[in-house]
């Protein structure tokens, strides 16, 4: 955590990542909006209420809250991921926003092959120490991409070869239908709202999780190990 008008103004030219700022709604700090808008970093005016409760400091009125991991360029990783003669296996994380399943998800994803996990650049869960701790470290192996609109990510994928399976539970169609050996972006949604329709519209194949009990759903963390496994027991030679 960075704040002080002139920190946050040097954390923001070093290209450190930044999760997010926290700018005093009174205060005009155009030249830190300015050049958060130009970096991509999200940023949200609050009460000065809320910038004391984060820290009793002197805080100057802003707040950055920086990663503790590297973002990778997706347009890199899946150039990589080709080149080295892999199947891509990528997994869309749409309006995921607690922080300890965001941890898990990476955890399972890790373990499972995946290469890849895309975030938005708003609307996702904080990369924070609870989530690096909930991974058990696998945050410091697998690549994070942050993507401004996912609309455009998910058509960028399908033009890059990869079918878009939208983990859903508004579709007919068996999770142990889907042909996970081909190339692969796996969506999926918050517990509270599911994939956006935008997104499970756009998708090749929706996929449901068979559930036989009188609960209507899992948790996120949960349905991502089921559906990753099963794309790694098709994939296993």
């Amino acid at each position: 955590m960075v704040f002080g008008t002139q920190s946050v103004l040097e954390t923001l030219r070093s290209g450190k990542e930044i999760e997010r700022l926290f700018i005093q709604r009174e205060f005009g700090l155009a030249e830190i909006e300015k050049l958060a808008k130009e970096l991509g970093v999200p940023y949200q005016r609050v009460p000065v209420e809320k910038l004391n409760r984060v820290t009793r400091k002197n805080h100057q009125g802003v707040i950055a809250f920086v990663s503790p991991i590297q973002y990778m360029p997706l347009h890199n990783v899946l150039t990589q991921v080709y080149e080295d003669g892999k199947t891509p296996l990528l997994l869309l994380l749409d309006r995921v926003t607690d922080v300890r399943n965001f941890g898990a998800i990476a955890r399972t994803a890790e373990c499972a092959g995946v290469q890849a996990i895309i975030v938005p650049t708003k609307g996702g869960a904080q990369i924070n120490a609870d989530a690096m701790k909930t991974s058990s470290g696998a945050l410091n192996f697998l690549p994070i991409c942050r993507e401004p609109n996912l609309w455009e990510t998910l058509m960028y994928l399908r033009n890059s070869g990869l079918q878009i399976v939208a983990c859903t539970e508004k579709t007919d169609k068996s999770l142990y239908e889907i042909d996970f050996t081909i190339p692969t972006v796996i969506i999926m949604g918050s517990e509270e709202d599911g994939i956006s329709k935008e997104f499970i519209d756009l998708a090749d194949s929706g996929a449901r999780i068979p559930l036989n009990g009188q609960v209507e759903s899992l948790n996120v963390s949960v349905a991502s190990s089921i559906v990753l496994y099963e794309a790694v027991r098709q994939r296993i030679k």
